[in-house]
Parts: structure tokens; sequence; C-alpha cells
């Protein structure tokens, strides 16, 4: 008997967790601070992610590594990324003082960055099986809900998207995303939704799926395509958080303004004035895409040197 496909909105069980929806905010290095969080997660998220942090720069105590955990306490299930190819190392990282507030965790296994994959790391996992099955299986010992995000394949003539699926299961893995492109593709082209279909097929924990949402009809889309459990939605989230709110269908245009206010603030308080500075410069760069001389707009936000001089410029914008 088939089972009843998912609609946007759905609820989906992570473990012991219930996610309300399951429309996800992917996990976005550089982007995923709490500040983008509670944004996203104001307009609808499901659950985010935070950036992707290193298991080792965790228990090397790294300031820098543990200041991507801040969680702030409005946010609701947030899960923590992590990144690695030592099995004991990313157990002990899920076991971490750091980690203690996180109750799901996502293990990376599709980054496609040079740097990472040249370490055996991220999509490099997808080559080597038994480790990327040791590394779940580690994890899942730390009490924690494990998930795992990986891609197709590394290339797209010898996708493995449903054998993958299989072993994060047998591993003990909670729920699976699946990026619909190899590693070669980086994040270019139509996600293969036949790949996607196949993992989904393959399992019987929940599959999310990823890979060129940019609106509502691209997640109904998804879901019909290939019988997924909910969406991730990625790099258009970077450019208009409020597309969960859209991909939901909840009414009302996104107050841009404040949004770029209230963002500002939260990250003023955590991070200070030079990081907001130089990191809003860039969020309200993205935010005013397609706005009368949005160019124009973009030079000399990328003067601007004080937090100051950036709100001067926001009322200039929407003056």
């Amino acid at each position: 008997m088939q089972k009843n496909r998912a609609k946007l909105g759905d609820g989906v069980r992570i473990g012991d967790r219930f996610i309300e929806n399951n429309v996800f905010c992917a996990p976005l290095a550089g982007y995923t601070d709490f500040a983008f969080r509670k944004l996203c997660y104001r307009f609808g998220a499901g659950l985010c992610f935070t950036e992707m942090v290193s298991a080792k720069g965790l228990l090397y105590d790294n300031e820098a590594t543990k200041a991507l955990l801040y969680k702030d306490a409005s946010e609701p299930q947030t899960a923590a990324q992590l990144f690695g190819s030592d099995p004991a190392i990313l157990r002990a990282a899920c076991e971490s003082e750091a980690l203690k507030d996180y109750s799901v965790i996502d293990l990376n296994m599709g980054c496609p960055v040079p740097k990472v994959f040249k370490n055996g790391e991220g999509s490099a996992l997808l080559q080597n099986l038994p480790l990327a099955e040791k590394i779940i299986s580690e994890c899942k010992k730390s009490k924690k809900n494990i998930t795992v995000k990986f891609r197709i394949g590394l290339t797209a003539d010898k996708p493995i998207a449903a054998e993958f699926a299989k072993l994060c299961e047998g591993a003990g893995a909670d729920l699976i995303t699946v990026h619909g492109r190899s590693r070669e593709r980086y994040y270019s082209g139509e996600p293969e939704y036949a790949e996607i279909a196949a993992a989904k097929n393959a399992v019987s924990i929940p599959v999310i799926a990823n890979g060129g949402i940019f609106s509502r009809k691209d997640a109904a889309s998804m879901l019909e395509k290939t019988g997924a459990d909910g969406v991730m939605v990625a790099r258009a989230a970077m450019y208009n958080p409020h597309i969960f709110s859209e991909i939901l269908g909840k009414d009302g245009d996104w107050d841009i303004r404040d949004t770029i206010e209230r963002q500002t603030e939260d990250m003023l308080r955590f991070y200070g004035e030079k990081f907001t500075v130089v990191q809003m410069r860039k969020m309200t760069s993205f935010y005013i895409r397609g706005m009368r001389n949005c160019s124009a707009w973009k030079a000399k936000l990328f003067t601007c040197t004080s937090v100051q001089e950036l709100r001067e410029i926001v009322n200039d914008i929407f003056a």
C-alpha cells in the first residue's frame, strides 16, 4: 500500500523530536548564525541548522568554532551541523559540553569545496562508505538524534543516493537530507529528482530533498517528483528569508527595512560592531536585490564602516 505523499507544512519526526513543519533552512557557511536563523524561524522555517562546525575545532576548544554554536533563547529546535572524518572525534564532539543544548546533530557528508574534500571530509566520504558508516554509528552512540546531509554521488554518471541512504539508515541515522546534485556540479543545474526518489524509496526514515528550491512552486514540484518528506531551502533564503512564508502559503509581504534592523540589532549585541558591519553590508545587498538603483546602493553599502553609516544608507534606500 502506497504511503500518503507529504505536503508542504506537514510535520516530520527526527528520532524523539517532532518538527512542526517540513520546510527546513539549510546550514550555510557564513550565513546561518543565530541572528539569521531567528529571521527564518519568524518567517516560518520548521527547522534551521547552524553553520558547518568542525568537530576538531570543538575538541581543541577553538573560540571561533564555539561562537558558531551560539543559540538564541527564542530558537525552537535548531540542529547543529558537524563535519570531520574521525569517528571518535565526531562522537566526542556530539557528547561535548558545547553541544549539550542541541538534541539534533547533522553530519555533513556533502560539502563539495576542495579544502574540505581534500581532507577526506564532506562529500569525500561518499567514496569511503565504511568510514561514513562508522562515523554515523559512533555519533549515534552519543544518544543524540542524528541526521546526515549528502549528495547523490561524486559524479553524475555514478550516483549512489539509494545505496548511501540505506547505509545511513542501517548505521542509525534518524533522517537524511539528499542534495540532488553530484559533487562535481556544486550548485549548478537541475537537481536529479530520480536519485532523490531512489533514496526515498530505499529507506523508511524521513528524507528531506534539497537543491534548486527558489519558490513555493519549486518546493511543491520537489515533493511531487521525489516523494520526499520535506524540503530544505539553501541559497534562496540568503536573498529572501521570507521565502519560508511564501512556500508555506502564508499571506503578506516582508518588511525588508525591519528585517535589516532586527538582524543588525541581534548581531551587534553578540558579535560587536566590526563584524556586524561587514556581515550586514553583505546581507543588506542581498535583500535589496532587484530594487531600483540596486547597484548604486550596493556600492555605497560597501563603503560604510560603522553601524550608524549602515543605518543611514538603509534609511536612504527606503526613504
